[in-house]
Protein backbone atom coordinates (compact mmCIF):
# COMPACT_ATOMS: atom_id res chain seq x y z
CA UNK A 1 0.00 0.00 0.00
CA UNK A 2 1.37 3.42 -0.92
CA UNK A 3 1.92 6.19 1.66
CA UNK A 4 -1.08 8.01 0.26
CA UNK A 5 -3.19 4.87 0.53
CA UNK A 6 -2.10 4.35 4.16
CA UNK A 7 -2.98 7.96 4.96
CA UNK A 8 -6.39 7.68 3.35
CA UNK A 9 -7.04 4.39 5.18
CA UNK A 10 -6.05 5.96 8.52
CA UNK A 11 -8.29 8.97 7.97
CA UNK A 12 -11.20 6.70 7.00
CA UNK A 13 -10.66 4.57 10.12
CA UNK A 14 -10.57 7.62 12.39
CA UNK A 15 -13.73 8.99 10.77
CA UNK A 16 -15.53 5.72 11.44
CA UNK A 17 -14.38 5.72 15.08
CA UNK A 18 -15.52 9.32 15.60
CA UNK A 19 -18.86 8.53 13.99
CA UNK A 20 -19.36 5.57 16.32
CA UNK A 21 -18.42 7.59 19.38
CA UNK A 22 -20.81 10.38 18.41
CA UNK A 23 -23.64 7.93 17.74
CA UNK A 24 -23.32 6.01 21.01
CA UNK A 25 -22.14 8.82 23.33
CA UNK A 26 -25.57 9.66 24.77
CA UNK A 27 -26.14 6.03 25.66
CA UNK A 28 -22.70 5.32 27.06
CA UNK A 29 -21.98 8.61 28.84
CA UNK A 30 -22.68 8.68 32.61
CA UNK A 31 -25.87 10.54 33.52
CA UNK A 32 -24.01 12.85 35.89
CA UNK A 33 -22.17 14.37 32.95
CA UNK A 34 -25.25 16.32 31.86
CA UNK A 35 -24.24 19.90 31.19
CA UNK A 36 -24.89 22.23 34.11
CA UNK A 37 -27.31 22.26 37.06
CA UNK A 38 -30.31 23.28 34.94
CA UNK A 39 -29.94 20.16 32.79
CA UNK A 40 -29.61 18.00 35.89
CA UNK A 41 -32.77 19.48 37.32
CA UNK A 42 -34.70 18.77 34.13
CA UNK A 43 -33.45 15.21 34.09
CA UNK A 44 -34.45 14.62 37.73
CA UNK A 45 -37.83 16.26 37.22
CA UNK A 46 -38.61 14.02 34.26
CA UNK A 47 -37.70 10.97 36.36
CA UNK A 48 -40.39 11.94 38.88
CA UNK A 49 -43.23 11.32 36.39
CA UNK A 50 -45.70 13.68 38.01
CA UNK A 51 -49.29 13.94 36.84
CA UNK A 52 -50.55 17.14 35.26
CA UNK A 53 -52.02 19.56 37.79
CA UNK A 54 -55.70 20.06 37.07
CA UNK A 55 -56.98 23.55 37.67
CA UNK A 56 -60.60 22.51 37.16
CA UNK A 57 -62.70 19.66 38.52
CA UNK A 58 -63.06 16.88 35.91
CA UNK A 59 -66.36 16.83 34.02
CA UNK A 60 -68.63 13.81 34.43
CA UNK A 61 -70.66 12.33 31.57
CA UNK A 62 -74.37 12.97 31.17
CA UNK A 63 -76.49 11.42 33.96
CA UNK A 64 -78.59 8.32 33.34
CA UNK A 65 -80.59 5.87 35.46
CA UNK A 66 -79.25 2.41 36.29
CA UNK A 67 -81.61 -0.50 35.56
CA UNK A 68 -80.91 -3.85 37.24
CA UNK A 69 -80.90 -7.02 35.14
CA UNK A 70 -82.28 -10.36 36.39
CA UNK A 71 -82.87 -8.75 39.79
CA UNK A 72 -79.12 -8.33 40.33
CA UNK A 73 -77.91 -4.96 41.64
CA UNK A 74 -74.33 -4.07 40.64
CA UNK A 75 -72.03 -2.25 43.05
CA UNK A 76 -68.41 -1.23 42.51
CA UNK A 77 -66.02 -0.84 45.47
CA UNK A 78 -62.30 -0.33 45.93
CA UNK A 79 -60.13 -2.89 47.71
CA UNK A 80 -60.50 -1.29 51.12
CA UNK A 81 -61.25 -3.20 54.31
CA UNK A 82 -63.80 -0.58 55.29
CA UNK A 83 -66.21 -2.09 52.77
CA UNK A 84 -66.03 -5.55 54.35
CA UNK A 85 -69.55 -5.19 55.83
CA UNK A 86 -71.15 -5.23 52.38
CA UNK A 87 -69.04 -8.21 51.32
CA UNK A 88 -69.88 -10.20 54.46
CA UNK A 89 -73.60 -9.45 54.11
CA UNK A 90 -73.40 -10.66 50.51
CA UNK A 91 -71.40 -13.79 51.37
CA UNK A 92 -68.68 -12.72 48.94
CA UNK A 93 -68.51 -10.77 45.71
CA UNK A 94 -70.84 -12.76 43.46
CA UNK A 95 -74.66 -12.85 43.51
CA UNK A 96 -75.68 -15.24 46.28
CA UNK A 97 -79.06 -16.84 47.04
CA UNK A 98 -78.04 -17.11 50.70
CA UNK A 99 -76.97 -13.47 51.15
CA UNK A 100 -78.69 -11.06 53.51
CA UNK A 101 -79.88 -9.14 50.46
CA UNK A 102 -81.48 -12.17 48.78
CA UNK A 103 -82.93 -13.74 51.92
CA UNK A 104 -84.41 -10.59 53.48
CA UNK A 105 -84.85 -8.04 50.70
CA UNK A 106 -85.52 -10.03 47.53
CA UNK A 107 -82.62 -9.06 45.28
CA UNK A 108 -79.06 -10.20 44.65
CA UNK A 109 -75.92 -8.10 44.83
CA UNK A 110 -72.90 -8.30 42.53
CA UNK A 111 -69.81 -6.55 43.88
CA UNK A 112 -66.92 -5.59 41.57
CA UNK A 113 -63.60 -4.43 42.99
CA UNK A 114 -61.76 -1.68 41.13
CA UNK A 115 -59.23 0.98 42.02
CA UNK A 116 -60.51 3.35 39.34
CA UNK A 117 -62.75 6.20 40.40
CA UNK A 118 -65.63 5.36 38.05
CA UNK A 119 -67.75 8.39 38.85
CA UNK A 120 -68.82 8.89 35.22
CA UNK A 121 -69.91 5.26 35.01
CA UNK A 122 -72.00 5.64 38.18
CA UNK A 123 -73.37 8.97 37.00
CA UNK A 124 -74.46 7.55 33.64
CA UNK A 125 -76.18 4.48 35.09
CA UNK A 126 -73.66 1.72 34.34
CA UNK A 127 -73.80 0.63 37.98
CA UNK A 128 -76.23 1.06 40.84
CA UNK A 129 -73.94 2.17 43.65
CA UNK A 130 -70.41 2.70 44.86
CA UNK A 131 -68.60 4.12 47.87
CA UNK A 132 -66.50 7.21 48.39
CA UNK A 133 -65.60 9.80 51.01
CA UNK A 134 -67.66 12.88 51.85
CA UNK A 135 -65.10 15.33 50.46
CA UNK A 136 -65.48 13.89 46.93
CA UNK A 137 -69.13 15.00 46.85
CA UNK A 138 -68.10 18.56 47.64
CA UNK A 139 -65.57 18.52 44.79
CA UNK A 140 -67.89 17.19 42.04
CA UNK A 141 -70.95 19.10 43.22
CA UNK A 142 -74.17 19.36 41.25
CA UNK A 143 -72.91 17.42 38.23
CA UNK A 144 -72.74 14.29 40.43
CA UNK A 145 -76.23 12.78 40.25
CA UNK A 146 -76.08 10.46 43.25
CA UNK A 147 -77.77 10.18 46.62
CA UNK A 148 -76.24 9.26 49.97
CA UNK A 149 -78.48 6.89 51.97
CA UNK A 150 -75.91 5.75 54.58
CA UNK A 151 -72.48 6.11 56.10
CA UNK A 152 -70.27 3.03 55.81
CA UNK A 153 -67.65 3.99 58.37
CA UNK A 154 -64.60 6.03 59.25
CA UNK A 155 -61.06 5.41 58.08
CA UNK A 156 -58.97 5.13 61.26
CA UNK A 157 -55.33 5.23 60.29
CA UNK A 158 -55.38 4.28 56.62
CA UNK A 159 -54.51 7.79 55.38
CA UNK A 160 -51.30 9.46 56.47
CA UNK A 161 -48.76 12.24 55.91
CA UNK A 162 -45.11 11.11 55.67
CA UNK A 163 -42.48 13.84 55.91
CA UNK A 164 -38.77 14.38 56.41
CA UNK A 165 -37.68 13.69 59.96
CA UNK A 166 -36.96 17.34 60.81
CA UNK A 167 -40.60 18.35 60.22
CA UNK A 168 -42.53 18.14 63.49
CA UNK A 169 -45.87 19.83 62.84
CA UNK A 170 -48.15 20.97 60.04
CA UNK A 171 -46.98 24.58 60.50
CA UNK A 172 -43.44 23.47 59.50
CA UNK A 173 -44.73 22.75 55.98
CA UNK A 174 -44.89 26.46 55.19
CA UNK A 175 -42.89 27.01 52.00
CA UNK A 176 -42.42 23.25 51.49
CA UNK A 177 -43.60 20.94 48.66
CA UNK A 178 -45.64 17.76 49.20
CA UNK A 179 -46.82 15.23 46.61
CA UNK A 180 -50.22 13.52 46.68
CA UNK A 181 -53.02 12.33 44.39
CA UNK A 182 -55.37 15.08 43.26
CA UNK A 183 -59.09 15.11 44.16
CA UNK A 184 -58.78 12.18 46.57
CA UNK A 185 -59.25 11.91 50.31
CA UNK A 186 -55.43 12.17 50.59
CA UNK A 187 -55.46 15.66 49.09
CA UNK A 188 -58.41 16.66 51.26
CA UNK A 189 -56.62 15.34 54.36
CA UNK A 190 -53.60 17.61 53.91
CA UNK A 191 -55.69 20.56 52.75
CA UNK A 192 -57.87 20.26 55.87
CA UNK A 193 -54.88 20.28 58.23
CA UNK A 194 -53.18 23.12 56.35
CA UNK A 195 -56.39 25.14 56.64
CA UNK A 196 -56.54 24.56 60.40
CA UNK A 197 -52.90 25.62 60.73
CA UNK A 198 -53.61 28.84 58.83
CA UNK A 199 -51.61 27.78 55.77
CA UNK A 200 -52.80 28.57 52.27
CA UNK A 201 -52.28 25.97 49.54
CA UNK A 202 -50.43 26.61 46.27
CA UNK A 203 -50.71 24.09 43.41
CA UNK A 204 -47.54 23.82 41.35
CA UNK A 205 -47.55 22.85 37.68
CA UNK A 206 -44.41 20.78 38.25
CA UNK A 207 -41.64 20.06 40.71
CA UNK A 208 -39.69 23.07 39.40
CA UNK A 209 -42.66 25.45 39.61
CA UNK A 210 -42.61 28.69 41.56
CA UNK A 211 -42.78 27.70 45.23
CA UNK A 212 -44.78 30.07 47.43
CA UNK A 213 -42.72 30.66 50.58
CA UNK A 214 -45.83 31.57 52.60
CA UNK A 215 -47.96 28.54 51.66
CA UNK A 216 -47.98 24.76 51.51
CA UNK A 217 -47.14 23.76 47.93
CA UNK A 218 -48.60 20.66 46.25
CA UNK A 219 -47.62 18.60 43.22
CA UNK A 220 -49.55 15.55 42.10
CA UNK A 221 -48.93 11.94 41.15
CA UNK A 222 -51.13 9.53 39.22
CA UNK A 223 -52.26 7.84 42.45
CA UNK A 224 -51.51 7.89 46.16
CA UNK A 225 -49.09 4.94 46.09
CA UNK A 226 -47.04 6.68 43.39
CA UNK A 227 -46.84 9.71 45.70
CA UNK A 228 -45.02 7.59 48.28
CA UNK A 229 -42.62 6.21 45.67
CA UNK A 230 -41.84 9.69 44.36
CA UNK A 231 -41.07 11.00 47.83
CA UNK A 232 -38.71 8.10 48.47
CA UNK A 233 -36.96 8.79 45.20
CA UNK A 234 -36.56 12.47 46.08
CA UNK A 235 -35.28 12.03 49.64
CA UNK A 236 -31.74 12.83 48.52
CA UNK A 237 -32.79 15.62 46.18
CA UNK A 238 -34.58 17.61 48.84
CA UNK A 239 -37.27 19.20 46.70
CA UNK A 240 -40.10 17.16 48.23
CA UNK A 241 -40.74 17.56 51.95
CA UNK A 242 -43.17 14.65 52.09
CA UNK A 243 -46.12 12.79 50.62
CA UNK A 244 -49.74 12.13 51.49
CA UNK A 245 -50.80 8.57 50.81
CA UNK A 246 -52.41 5.61 52.56
CA UNK A 247 -51.46 2.30 54.16
CA UNK A 248 -49.50 0.20 53.63
CA UNK A 249 -47.50 2.70 51.55
CA UNK A 250 -47.14 5.05 54.54
CA UNK A 251 -45.31 2.39 56.56
CA UNK A 252 -43.32 1.23 53.55
CA UNK A 253 -41.96 4.73 52.87
CA UNK A 254 -40.83 5.20 56.48
CA UNK A 255 -39.16 1.77 56.60
CA UNK A 256 -37.28 2.34 53.34
CA UNK A 257 -36.22 5.89 54.19
CA UNK A 258 -33.38 4.78 56.47
CA UNK A 259 -34.58 7.02 59.29
CA UNK A 260 -34.92 10.09 57.06
CA UNK A 261 -38.74 10.15 57.14
CA UNK A 262 -41.52 9.66 59.67
CA UNK A 263 -45.30 9.69 59.79
CA UNK A 264 -46.39 13.17 60.85
CA UNK A 265 -50.09 12.36 61.17
CA UNK A 266 -52.71 9.78 60.26
CA UNK A 267 -56.49 9.86 60.49
CA UNK A 268 -56.44 7.24 63.23
CA UNK A 269 -57.95 9.76 65.64
CA UNK A 270 -58.80 12.48 63.15
CA UNK A 271 -62.17 11.49 61.76
CA UNK A 272 -62.57 13.61 58.67
CA UNK A 273 -62.34 10.76 56.17
CA UNK A 274 -65.86 9.37 56.31
CA UNK A 275 -66.82 6.61 53.86
CA UNK A 276 -70.34 6.78 52.49
CA UNK A 277 -72.57 4.70 50.25
CA UNK A 278 -73.50 6.58 47.07
CA UNK A 279 -76.34 5.41 44.81
CA UNK A 280 -77.20 6.36 41.24
CA UNK A 281 -79.99 8.93 41.62
CA UNK A 282 -82.26 7.56 38.88
CA UNK A 283 -82.01 4.05 40.30
CA UNK A 284 -82.74 5.28 43.84
CA UNK A 285 -85.84 7.15 42.75
CA UNK A 286 -87.21 4.18 40.81
CA UNK A 287 -86.26 1.49 43.36
CA UNK A 288 -86.64 2.83 46.93
CA UNK A 289 -87.26 -0.68 48.34
CA UNK A 290 -83.98 -1.96 46.91
CA UNK A 291 -82.10 1.02 48.37
CA UNK A 292 -83.69 0.30 51.76
CA UNK A 293 -82.50 -3.30 51.40
CA UNK A 294 -79.03 -2.13 50.42
CA UNK A 295 -78.80 0.11 53.50
CA UNK A 296 -80.24 -2.57 55.81
CA UNK A 297 -77.84 -5.17 54.43
CA UNK A 298 -74.93 -2.78 54.96
CA UNK A 299 -75.97 -2.20 58.58
CA UNK A 300 -76.32 -5.96 59.10
CA UNK A 301 -72.94 -6.66 57.51
CA UNK A 302 -71.26 -3.97 59.61
CA UNK A 303 -72.80 -5.53 62.72
CA UNK A 304 -71.52 -8.98 61.72
CA UNK A 305 -67.97 -7.67 61.34
CA UNK A 306 -68.11 -5.59 64.54
CA UNK A 307 -69.57 -8.38 66.67
CA UNK A 308 -67.61 -11.37 65.38
CA UNK A 309 -64.74 -10.34 63.13
CA UNK A 310 -62.88 -13.66 63.38
CA UNK A 311 -65.78 -15.61 61.91
CA UNK A 312 -65.53 -13.62 58.66
CA UNK A 313 -61.77 -13.18 58.19
CA UNK A 314 -61.44 -15.92 55.57
CA UNK A 315 -64.34 -14.58 53.50
CA UNK A 316 -62.94 -11.04 53.61
CA UNK A 317 -59.44 -12.29 52.85
CA UNK A 318 -60.64 -14.20 49.78
CA UNK A 319 -62.40 -11.12 48.45
CA UNK A 320 -59.35 -8.88 48.87
CA UNK A 321 -56.83 -11.67 48.14
CA UNK A 322 -54.98 -11.09 51.38
CA UNK A 323 -53.61 -13.34 54.09
CA UNK A 324 -55.41 -13.63 57.43
CA UNK A 325 -52.89 -11.52 59.36
CA UNK A 326 -53.03 -8.80 56.71
CA UNK A 327 -56.83 -8.80 56.85
CA UNK A 328 -56.76 -8.35 60.63
CA UNK A 329 -54.30 -5.45 60.29
CA UNK A 330 -56.42 -3.68 57.67
CA UNK A 331 -59.67 -4.14 59.61
CA UNK A 332 -58.00 -2.50 62.62
CA UNK A 333 -57.87 0.76 60.61
CA UNK A 334 -61.65 0.95 60.16
CA UNK A 335 -64.61 1.95 62.28
CA UNK A 336 -67.75 0.26 60.91
CA UNK A 337 -70.71 2.54 61.55
CA UNK A 338 -73.92 1.18 63.06
CA UNK A 339 -77.43 2.65 62.82
CA UNK A 340 -77.33 5.16 65.72
CA UNK A 341 -73.90 6.34 64.58
CA UNK A 342 -75.35 6.85 61.09
CA UNK A 343 -78.22 8.91 62.45
CA UNK A 344 -75.87 11.02 64.55
CA UNK A 345 -73.41 11.44 61.66
CA UNK A 346 -76.04 12.90 59.35
CA UNK A 347 -77.83 14.97 62.00
CA UNK A 348 -74.62 16.54 63.28
CA UNK A 349 -75.40 15.37 66.81
CA UNK A 350 -72.35 13.16 67.18
CA UNK A 351 -69.88 14.40 69.81
CA UNK A 352 -66.92 12.10 69.22
CA UNK A 353 -66.40 12.46 65.47
CA UNK A 354 -66.97 14.63 62.45
CA UNK A 355 -70.43 14.95 60.94
CA UNK A 356 -71.47 14.69 57.29
CA UNK A 357 -72.28 18.39 57.05
CA UNK A 358 -69.13 19.44 58.90
CA UNK A 359 -66.81 17.36 56.71
CA UNK A 360 -68.60 18.46 53.54
CA UNK A 361 -68.29 22.14 54.43
CA UNK A 362 -64.67 21.66 55.49
CA UNK A 363 -63.93 20.24 52.03
CA UNK A 364 -65.45 23.30 50.35
CA UNK A 365 -63.32 25.60 52.51
CA UNK A 366 -60.19 23.46 52.06
CA UNK A 367 -60.35 23.39 48.25
CA UNK A 368 -61.51 26.99 48.02
CA UNK A 369 -63.31 28.79 45.23
CA UNK A 370 -60.33 28.33 42.93
CA UNK A 371 -61.48 24.73 42.39
CA UNK A 372 -65.02 24.58 43.78
CA UNK A 373 -66.47 27.58 41.99
CA UNK A 374 -70.17 26.92 42.56
CA UNK A 375 -70.62 24.77 45.71
CA UNK A 376 -73.95 23.13 46.41
CA UNK A 377 -75.46 22.50 49.82
CA UNK A 378 -74.72 19.13 51.42
CA UNK A 379 -78.43 18.40 51.83
CA UNK A 380 -78.72 18.05 48.04
CA UNK A 381 -77.21 14.55 48.29
CA UNK A 382 -78.99 13.18 51.33
CA UNK A 383 -81.67 10.48 51.16
CA UNK A 384 -82.17 9.48 54.81
CA UNK A 385 -85.62 7.88 54.52
CA UNK A 386 -84.04 4.42 54.57
CA UNK A 387 -82.14 4.97 57.84
CA UNK A 388 -85.27 6.45 59.43
CA UNK A 389 -87.30 3.47 58.32
CA UNK A 390 -84.81 1.11 59.97
CA UNK A 391 -84.97 3.24 63.13
CA UNK A 392 -88.78 3.03 63.15
CA UNK A 393 -88.68 -0.75 62.59
CA UNK A 394 -86.49 -1.16 65.67
CA UNK A 395 -84.23 -3.72 63.93
CA UNK A 396 -81.07 -2.25 65.42
CA UNK A 397 -82.56 -0.78 68.60
CA UNK A 398 -79.90 -2.48 70.78
CA UNK A 399 -77.04 -0.57 69.15
CA UNK A 400 -75.30 2.42 70.75
CA UNK A 401 -72.90 5.09 69.55
CA UNK A 402 -69.43 3.79 70.35
CA UNK A 403 -66.66 5.82 68.74
CA UNK A 404 -63.69 6.05 71.08
CA UNK A 405 -60.11 7.29 70.75
CA UNK A 406 -57.54 4.67 69.80
CA UNK A 407 -54.62 4.91 72.20
CA UNK A 408 -51.17 3.42 71.85
CA UNK A 409 -49.09 2.19 74.76
CA UNK A 410 -46.39 4.25 76.39
CA UNK A 411 -45.84 7.98 76.46
CA UNK A 412 -47.13 9.74 73.39
CA UNK A 413 -44.81 12.18 71.57
CA UNK A 414 -47.75 14.55 71.18
CA UNK A 415 -47.20 15.60 74.79
CA UNK A 416 -44.40 17.82 73.47
CA UNK A 417 -45.21 18.10 69.76
CA UNK A 418 -48.64 19.40 68.80
CA UNK A 419 -49.93 18.38 65.39
CA UNK A 420 -50.48 22.05 64.62
CA UNK A 421 -50.64 25.49 66.22
CA UNK A 422 -53.33 27.99 65.44
CA UNK A 423 -53.05 31.66 66.35
CA UNK A 424 -56.58 32.74 67.15
CA UNK A 425 -57.28 36.43 67.62
CA UNK A 426 -59.69 36.60 70.51
CA UNK A 427 -60.42 40.27 71.01
CA UNK A 428 -59.75 41.37 74.58
CA UNK A 429 -59.92 44.97 75.64
CA UNK A 430 -56.63 46.38 76.97
CA UNK A 431 -56.00 45.31 80.57
CA UNK A 432 -59.03 43.00 80.49
CA UNK A 433 -59.47 39.22 80.63
CA UNK A 434 -63.16 39.43 79.71
CA UNK A 435 -63.98 38.29 76.18
CA UNK A 436 -66.31 40.43 74.10
CA UNK A 437 -69.15 38.01 73.27
CA UNK A 438 -70.89 40.55 71.07
CA UNK A 439 -68.04 40.20 68.58
CA UNK A 440 -68.82 37.57 65.91
CA UNK A 441 -65.14 36.73 65.35
CA UNK A 442 -64.78 35.73 69.00
CA UNK A 443 -67.79 33.42 68.69
CA UNK A 444 -66.43 31.88 65.48
CA UNK A 445 -63.08 31.26 67.15
CA UNK A 446 -64.72 29.43 70.05
CA UNK A 447 -66.54 27.24 67.53
CA UNK A 448 -63.26 26.59 65.65
CA UNK A 449 -61.63 25.18 68.79
CA UNK A 450 -64.71 23.09 69.55
CA UNK A 451 -64.56 21.72 65.99
CA UNK A 452 -60.94 20.59 66.38
CA UNK A 453 -61.87 18.59 69.47
CA UNK A 454 -64.99 17.19 67.83
CA UNK A 455 -63.31 15.70 64.76
CA UNK A 456 -60.56 14.07 66.80
CA UNK A 457 -61.66 11.92 69.75
CA UNK A 458 -59.06 11.90 72.49
CA UNK A 459 -57.32 15.05 71.25
CA UNK A 460 -56.56 17.92 73.60
CA UNK A 461 -56.08 21.66 73.25
CA UNK A 462 -53.46 23.78 75.00
CA UNK A 463 -54.58 27.40 75.20
CA UNK A 464 -51.56 29.70 75.48
CA UNK A 465 -52.49 33.23 76.58
CA UNK A 466 -50.46 36.28 75.53
CA UNK A 467 -50.43 39.99 76.40
CA UNK A 468 -48.90 42.86 74.47
CA UNK A 469 -45.40 44.06 75.30
CA UNK A 470 -45.86 47.73 74.37
CA UNK A 471 -45.28 49.03 77.92
CA UNK A 472 -42.05 47.17 78.70
CA UNK A 473 -39.83 50.18 77.98
CA UNK A 474 -42.06 52.40 80.13
CA UNK A 475 -41.70 49.90 82.99
CA UNK A 476 -37.94 49.95 82.54
CA UNK A 477 -37.78 53.74 82.71
CA UNK A 478 -40.06 53.81 85.72
CA UNK A 479 -38.36 51.23 87.91
CA UNK A 480 -35.46 49.56 86.13
CA UNK A 481 -34.98 45.83 85.48
CA UNK A 482 -36.38 44.83 88.88
CA UNK A 483 -39.69 46.51 88.05
CA UNK A 484 -39.72 44.91 84.57
CA UNK A 485 -39.32 41.44 86.17
CA UNK A 486 -42.11 42.21 88.64
CA UNK A 487 -44.48 43.27 85.86
CA UNK A 488 -43.44 40.30 83.70
CA UNK A 489 -44.70 37.94 86.41
CA UNK A 490 -48.00 39.80 86.49
CA UNK A 491 -48.17 39.61 82.69
CA UNK A 492 -47.79 35.82 82.81
CA UNK A 493 -50.60 35.53 85.34
CA UNK A 494 -52.79 37.92 83.36
CA UNK A 495 -52.22 36.00 80.09
CA UNK A 496 -53.14 32.79 81.91
CA UNK A 497 -56.39 34.43 83.02
CA UNK A 498 -57.17 35.16 79.37
CA UNK A 499 -56.57 31.53 78.42
CA UNK A 500 -58.70 30.49 81.40
CA UNK A 501 -61.54 32.69 80.15
CA UNK A 502 -61.53 30.86 76.81
CA UNK A 503 -61.53 27.51 78.60
CA UNK A 504 -64.50 28.59 80.75
CA UNK A 505 -66.50 29.64 77.72
CA UNK A 506 -65.73 26.40 75.85
CA UNK A 507 -66.98 24.39 78.83
CA UNK A 508 -70.08 26.48 79.49
CA UNK A 509 -71.16 27.33 75.95
CA UNK A 510 -69.96 24.26 74.03
CA UNK A 511 -69.97 21.55 76.73
CA UNK A 512 -66.32 20.66 76.14
CA UNK A 513 -64.88 18.19 78.64
CA UNK A 514 -62.58 20.24 80.95
CA UNK A 515 -60.04 17.40 80.90
CA UNK A 516 -59.43 18.07 77.19
CA UNK A 517 -58.31 21.69 77.69
CA UNK A 518 -55.06 22.86 79.30
CA UNK A 519 -54.05 26.48 79.76
CA UNK A 520 -50.76 28.33 80.04
CA UNK A 521 -49.75 31.97 80.35
CA UNK A 522 -46.85 33.19 78.22
CA UNK A 523 -46.98 36.85 79.21
CA UNK A 524 -45.28 39.15 76.72
CA UNK A 525 -42.43 36.73 75.90
CA UNK A 526 -43.68 35.71 72.44
CA UNK A 527 -44.77 38.83 70.54
CA UNK A 528 -45.85 38.43 66.91
CA UNK A 529 -44.98 42.01 66.04
CA UNK A 530 -45.23 45.58 67.24
CA UNK A 531 -49.00 45.87 67.03
CA UNK A 532 -50.37 45.62 70.62
CA UNK A 533 -53.70 44.29 69.39
CA UNK A 534 -51.93 41.49 67.51
CA UNK A 535 -50.25 40.38 70.73
CA UNK A 536 -53.42 40.34 72.84
CA UNK A 537 -54.22 36.81 71.72
CA UNK A 538 -54.67 33.18 72.64
CA UNK A 539 -52.81 30.50 70.68
CA UNK A 540 -54.44 27.06 70.40
CA UNK A 541 -52.10 24.07 70.13
CA UNK A 542 -53.81 20.85 69.02
CA UNK A 543 -52.47 17.54 70.33
CA UNK A 544 -53.83 14.39 68.69
CA UNK A 545 -53.34 10.79 69.75
CA UNK A 546 -51.31 8.51 67.49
Amino acid sequence: MTKLGKLLFTLLFLALVLFGVAKWWNKLAPKNLATGPRAEAKQSASDLQLADTQTEVPKLVTPGAYTPKDNVVEVELSEYAGYAGLIVANGGLEPNDNSVFAQKYGFKLKITLSEEESWSALNSGKMAASATTVDVLAVYGKQFQVVVPAQIGFSRGADGIVVRSDIKRINDLKGKVLVTAQFTEAEFFIRYLAQEAGLGVNMLDGIDGNVDAQKLNLVFSEDAFAAGDLFLKELKGGRLAGCVTWAPKTTEVVEQSGGKAHILATNRNLLIVGDILIVNKGFAQANPDKVTGLVAGLMEGNRMVRDNQNAHLDLIGRAFKGERAQTVAELAKVHFSNLPENLAFFSGAIDAAGSFGGIYQSAIYAYGNQLIKDPVDASRFLDLQHLKKLEADGTFSDQKVAIAPIKTGGAAPVETDPLLSKDIRFLFAPNSANLDLTNQENLKNLEAIKRLLTVSPGSTILLRGHVDNSLVEDFRKKGGEAFVRQMALKAVEFSKERAGEIKRLLIERHQVDPARIDIAGRGWDEPLGRDPEQNRRVEAQWFTLE
